[in-house]
């Protein structure tokens, strides 16, 4: 099965050549896919990394097609595997998938067109990493010896587990912070004072309570007093310190609304630079180059 299912699969130099080709199609490269079809299948609410998908293969001039669960087999019971069968034999070129399963990848190792992953469980999102990474080289032009601090809900992030892996691969330093119940051994965990003070990356992720077998210890309110970021904590920075966040936003809960876009915030240009990752990963899968 080819595609982009996990960055554990791929060598660093795949992913730094990932990024590189980003940063040339956000310069201005041009390449087309006319000829191409693709199908997007969100099996979860998505904004950003559902119409980004889309936007990117409209940008490659690939057709699109949206699938809706809600109004498909799948109410009748239909598998994942015979669903995206059924799209490999209606002639597409490639499917995006995001699905709530764990690694739900493994059950599809038969289909031959490419799959790009869109997000699985609390496992992967490989591209929301990729957009991450490629956003923090805009910004230091190197990873080796970045320290960045991921607060929040660390034990249901999938943009927290890929994360910490690809970045310990590329040289950075990665710890953990916020509500000890959320601290599942996957990186060093410090107080979020201490990441305020050192981190050249502070990553913050909303607490997902549709994930939540129990609610929270805590309101939310109490949980901006102690982990949200603030004004008055952004000043506690490091001067070229930034913040990242995959969104959606919790305004008022991980982070203040006026920290949003603050002059450290590069949320949005995450968002724009998940177009030009997403375009890159299709662009080299269909050449073959991944």
């Amino acid at each position: 099965m080819k595609g982009l299912l996990t960055l554990s699969d791929l060598k660093t130099e795949q992913i730094l050549d990932i990024i590189h080709y980003a940063l040339e199609l956000k310069q201005g490269l041009s390449v087309s896919y006319e000829n191409k079809k693709m199908a997007t299948l969100f099996f979860e609410n998505s904004t950003r990394t559902h119409y980004s998908f889309i936007t990117a293969m409209m940008n490659l001039g690939i057709k699109v097609i949206d699938f809706n669960s809600a109004i498909s087999s799948v109410s009748k019971g239909e598998s994942l595997y015979d669903t995206i069968r059924t799209f490999e034999a209606l002639g597409m070129d490639g499917i995006v998938i995001r699905h709530p399963k764990d690694e739900y990848f493994k059950e599809l190792e038969k289909i031959q067109i490419p799959i790009f992953n869109g997000g699985d469980g609390a496992s992967h999102h490989p591209t929301q990493s990729l957009l991450d990474l490629m956003t923090i080289y805009e910004e230091f032009q190197s990873f080796q010896g970045l320290k960045c601090c991921i607060i929040g809900d660390i034990s249901h992030s999938r943009v927290a587990h890929t994360n910490i892996e690809v970045m310990k691969r590329l040289g950075m330093e990665v710890y953990i912070s916020g509500p000890k119940e959320f601290d599942d051994g996957s990186a060093a965990y410090i107080p979020l004072e201490q990441a305020i003070n050192c981190a050249d990356i502070l990553m913050l992720l909303r607490v997902q309570f549709e994930r939540h077998k129990e609610k929270m210890k805590m309101s939310t309110l109490e949980y901006h007093q102690s982990f949200g970021i603030t004004k008055k904590k952004t000043e506690q920075m490091k001067s070229k310190a930034i913040i990242l966040h995959p969104a959606p936003v919790n305004r008022g809960v991980e982070i203040a609304d006026d920290v949003v876009e603050c002059d450290k915030s590069r949320i949005y240009k995450q968002m724009t630079n998940g177009v030009y990752i997403r375009m890159a990963v299709i662009s080299m899968v269909l050449d073959g180059k991944l």
